[in-house]
């Protein structure tokens, strides 16, 4: 009410809005106006529009807080499904870091099996070329006495039968049967 009759005051006290004549009469606009201004504030009042207005903007506050607790509740679920996503994704890296670990233990392990295995056949085939070896410097050495043995027994043959009478072969051939009978009996 008091806002309603500062208004009234403000509206009678301006020169602008002064009409000629007296201000209550029915032939001035203003009053007229004023009149229905007031008129239409009370129907307002009378019908409770500020109340229905007020529970409308309550209505649509509480709609909104609603809503942004709705959404406050879907951020807070975003965000735990992010930080589940997150620690599975470290997990998984994780995992993944230990089999890239274990491969290459496994790798190196091989490795050193291959190598070790390597190594002994490397040992084992250089052990028989160094039997080969030896093998083929017997054989070649025996074969070399042998060759030398062939080669005096020749010579000293040649040797003996030029030098060797009929006479000197006789004894020759008598001793060695009486030698060979020494040694039998």
């Amino acid at each position: 009410m008091k806002r309603t009759s500062f208004l009234i005051a403000l509206v009678v006290a301006d020169p602008a809005f002064a009409a000629s004549g007296p201000f209550v009469s029915l032939k001035n606009t203003n009053f007229i106006v004023l009149l229905a201004f007031i008129l239409f504030i009370g129907v307002l009042f009378y019908f409770n529009v500020p109340k229905l207005l007020g529970g409308m903007l309550d209505k649509r506050a509480e709609t909104i807080r609603s809503e942004l607790d709705e959404a406050r509740k879907l951020r807070e679920e975003a965000q735990s499904i992010l930080a589940s996503y997150e620690r599975r994704q470290k997990e998984v890296q994780e995992q993944a870091d230990r089999i890239v670990e274990s491969a290459r233990k496994e790798a190196e392990a091989e490795a050193a099996k291959a190598r070790d295995a390597l190594e002994v056949t490397v040992a084992r085939r250089l052990a028989a070329a160094e039997e080969q070896i030896a093998s083929a410097q017997a054989s070649a050495e025996r074969a070399v006495r042998d060759k030398a043995i062939k080669v005096a027994v020749s010579a000293a043959r040649s040797v003996i039968a030029s030098q060797m009478t009929a006479a000197s072969a006789g004894k020759l051939i008598d001793s060695a049967i009486s030698e060979v009978e020494a040694k039998l009996h």
